[in-house]
């Protein structure tokens, strides 16, 4: 069953929302833990405890993970196996993006079928040129996972790069819109290719009429954007957004009936 179609079905069984697990050392401290990798293990099996089987898509942020070294590698694949375990769709966020033998390295880290990192589906960088994810959607395809290209990012940087206008009158960001369009063409209900696009944005300056694919919204919560926001930006339907938050809910931990009402509170809000 391919990504699209898993996807699908779970936003139809659990609503569209995506959490975050960000163990953010502040967060860590928030709940009384150590900044360490045990505190980190805590952190994070709670927040599995606490989402799988209630939402739709969990997104841990692998960054943090990584911050720990070998021993927080092993709390992520811990993570990605328990979600998956408990039939919770995974996206390992995290941003990988090169070229030739080693985008397909990280493509056989995050997508391949037996990996300990391969989660459904992985967040990666386009700004090597679309044509360097090649390996990662082949990968992803032939494994029944999905990708979230960064296309529209929230952050004021990111303009700078993404607005910029090719010689065929597109910005980069459109550019990469319609590459992801063509590699879901034709896909039913959704493609495996995904985008993600910033919820704070001021306007939505690229147009996803042909996407066919899932959208990533992070931003919704603590970050300032509302289900008002995301309905001007990407319509009344919202068909295929998947609004991200994370500190809006890790801010409840560290008792876990209190992080699964948060995320059912706004799991429901978005629904």
């Amino acid at each position: 069953m391919s990504f699209g179609t898993r996807l699908a079905k779970a936003v139809a069984e659990r609503g569209p929302l995506c959490v975050g697990i960000d163990p953010h050392p502040g967060l860590l401290a928030d709940w009384g833990l150590p900044a360490d990798a045990s505190g980190l293990e805590r952190f994070a099996l709670t927040c599995v405890e606490a989402f799988a089987g209630q939402v739709s898509l969990v997104k841990p942020q692998s960054a943090f993970f990584e911050a720990y070294g070998s021993k927080g590698v092993a709390v992520l694949e811990r993570v990605v196996g328990s979600l998956r375990d408990a039939d919770t769709l995974v996206l390992v966020d995290a941003k990988r993006g090169d070229i030739g033998s080693t985008m397909a390295a990280y493509a056989a880290a995050y997508l391949a079928e037996g990996a300990p990192l391969a989660g459904d589906a992985v967040t990666v960088s386009p700004f090597l040129g679309f044509g360097s994810l090649d390996p990662a959607i082949e990968a992803a395809r032939a494994n029944g996972r999905g990708v979230f290209v960064l296309a529209r990012t929230s952050n004021p940087e990111g303009s700078t790069v993404q607005h910029a206008v090719l010689p065929d009158g597109r910005t980069v960001a459109q550019s990469i819109v319609d590459s992801a369009a063509a590699a879901n063409a034709g896909a039913e209900p959704l493609g495996d290719v995904g985008l993600v696009i910033g919820a704070t944005l001021a306007e939505l300056d690229v147009d996803l009429s042909a996407l066919n694919g899932p959208v990533l919204a992070p931003g919704f919560g603590a970050q300032g954007a509302g289900v008002a926001d995301l309905r001007r930006l990407f319509g009344a339907e919202l068909r295929g957004v998947l609004p991200s938050s994370s500190r809006d809910v890790l801010r409840h931990g560290p008792d876990v009936a209190a992080l699964r009402a948060a995320a059912l509170r706004v799991r429901d809000e978005v629904a």
